[in-house]
């Protein structure tokens, strides 16, 4: 028989939550362009947290995608209106609202970012119903960071799998009791800083096992997300630069989208 345990290399896209470019790590970016385009010759992804907050017109999508390179995958967060105001039901307008805005992404969306609230449960009939109005209406990849323990059960991975959705790493993990459970082959990691949420930066240590452990998952076939979201102190786009540095370092693996770090 046929050896199938090999599988070809994912893609590994390291990002923030946002494209801001701090004086501080400004050397490692090219100095023309506007933030976004000088952010993404370097990195291979974004996510977009300003679209829960509030909608963004689809002219604005589309001049994002056209900033970018052709490997370039956008991250959008779903709206809170959506997934906090109005708990996943009765979703259709909004859910409508923002296809008609993010869509405009086109094939640079590669990802939307579903985030629900610490205190929303697992429904299976509300979570199974909303899955499939989101693929029905998109068709990118799906990941979902719930923060209530029962969405860490036996019915809500089966479900998440069923539906073809990527449960989150999370750190600090929220909810979750015992060690993460995958629903899908990708990986999506948010790292929000610890031990200060949003504020902390991450140790070279911790940034060094990460690289080992994300170029693993990569060399066995699955596309990896590694979304830094420590940046209220601007600790993210230096640990996503370091990262990539050490990702670099590896042998026989190179994070999307390549171009290196400018000398």
């Amino acid at each position: 028989m046929a050896n199938t345990s090999h599988h070809a290399p994912g893609v590994l896209r390291i990002g923030c939550a946002g494209w801001t470019i701090a004086r501080e790590v400004a050397a490692s970016f090219e100095t023309e362009g506007s933030h976004l385009e000088r952010y993404a010759g370097v990195l291979g992804t974004v996510e977009i947290n300003s679209s829960f907050y509030r909608p963004h017109q689809s002219k604005t999508y589309a001049r994002w995608a056209a900033s970018v390179p052709p490997a370039f995958r956008f991250t959008v967060k779903m709206p809170r209106a959506i997934t906090h105001d109005a708990g996943l039901a009765g979703i259709e307008a909004p859910l409508r609202q923002f296809a008609s805005e993010a869509g405009a992404l086109g094939d640079k969306l590669g990802c939307l970012l579903v985030q629900l609230p610490p205190k929303f449960g697992f429904n299976a009939a509300v979570a199974g119903d909303f899955f499939a109005r989101v693929k029905d209406t998109f068709g990118c990849m799906l990941a979902c960071e719930a923060r209530h323990p029962s969405w860490f059960g036996e019915e809500a991975s089966a479900l998440l799998e069923r539906a073809g959705v990527t449960r989150v790493i999370a750190d600090p993990a929220k909810g979750q009791e015992g060690p993460h459970v995958p629903t899908t082959r990708a990986i999506y990691v948010r790292l929000h800083g610890s031990p200060r949420i949003y504020y902390s930066s991450y140790s070279p240590a911790y940034i060094a096992q990460l690289a080992r452990d994300m170029a693993i998952h990569a060399r066995q076939g699955r596309d990896v997300w590694i979304i830094f979201d420590n940046t209220a102190s601007g600790a993210a786009l230096p640990n996503a630069l370091e990262l990539r540095v050490a990702l670099d370092g590896l042998p026989a693996l190179t994070p999307a989208p390549g171009p290196g770090l400018p000398a």
